[in-house]
């Protein structure tokens, strides 16, 4: 579900990993962490025009639109474009703020997507014929070498998309990349490389993660208003709530929504900030499922 709540950024997944390396027996709440069923729900963007960006994820990602909703009076359009439905796979949502005073600004601190495709070649050659902008060609890391074919490219608004060949996944929106500014304090949340991989799951092709990288000798990220949030399904936000005040206790971060209802979007929510600046949504797994459930016999009464 979109929640429309500006500058909601990413990456709480984080403080449930640490919760779940830090539990103890007799700790009821992160005894709970370890049994929740989380799953990756959705990233929400802004766009400068809602119909190009759906027209470019369509023809050349082969993305599907699975909903679109005008909100003439707030004066702002959004869709959910993905792979296969929400109920079971990582989307994207498209917000266009229509008129808007500030111009689109991606900022630097939100690095790139991240999406597994059979046939890497012939995406980016889609793409370079329609005069989209290839910024790294399709190969291995090291010319000639071995491992995982890559290639990056632009969106019509400059996001950063990386395309990795792979076979198929039930979860071909694979990523969301983040640049830490502090490595030392990030550690606390991921692990000890300057790119790591957290996730819910034990197997990079098969599952969403938060991809971490650190770049030497920069001190600062221009925050931006494009990337907004990720949420992230639990099965109960009081209990989750909980266990992050615990963390937040000890290595900073704050609750910045409190848990329960939302009356607007009909769902029970928490949202977070982390010890560098993103931010999260956890939604109720049960509530999102709903929403999803009544959209659709709206659309399709």
């Amino acid at each position: 579900m979109v929640i429309k709540y500006e500058q909601l950024v990413c990456a709480i997944l984080l403080f449930l990993s640490l919760f779940v390396a830090r539990a103890v027996p007799h700790d009821d709440v992160l005894e709970w962490i370890q049994k929740d069923n989380h799953r990756f729900l959705r990233a929400n963007i802004r766009v400068g025009d809602l119909d190009r960006t759906i027209k470019f994820y369509t023809e050349f990602f082969g993305m599907k639109v699975l909903s679109r909703k005008d909100f003439p009076a707030e004066k702002y359009s959004n869709a959910i474009v993905g792979f296969g439905p929400e109920e079971s796979q990582f989307v994207i949502g498209l917000t266009d703020h229509h008129n808007a005073e500030d111009e689109l600004d991606i900022g630097t601190a939100f690095s790139h997507f991240g999406f597994s495709t059979q046939d890497i070649y012939n995406t980016v050659e889609k793409v370079r014929a329609s005069g989209g902008v290839i910024t790294r060609e399709s190969g291995p890391l090291v010319e000639g070498g071995e491992g995982t074919v890559f290639a990056f490219m632009n969106d019509p608004d400059g996001y950063s998309f990386e395309l990795l060949q792979r076979p198929p996944t039930p979860q071909p929106l694979s990523h969301i990349c983040l640049n830490v500014l502090d490595l030392d304090r990030s550690i606390e949340f991921y692990n000890k490389y300057t790119v790591g991989m957290v996730g819910y799951g034990s197997n990079l092709t098969q599952t969403v993660v938060i991809e971490l990288k650190y770049n030497y000798n920069v001190t600062a990220y221009r925050r931006g208003n494009g990337y907004a949030q990720v949420a992230i399904g639990t099965n109960d936000v009081y209990k989750s709530a909980a266990a992050v005040r615990r963390v937040t206790k000890e290595v900073g971060g704050e609750i910045i929504i409190p848990p329960g209802p939302i009356p607007k979007i009909d769902a029970k929510i928490t949202a977070l900030l982390d010890t560098d600046g993103f931010q999260t949504v956890l939604v109720d797994n049960e509530d999102y499922l709903k929403r999803i459930e009544e959209r659709e016999m709206k659309q399709n009464p």
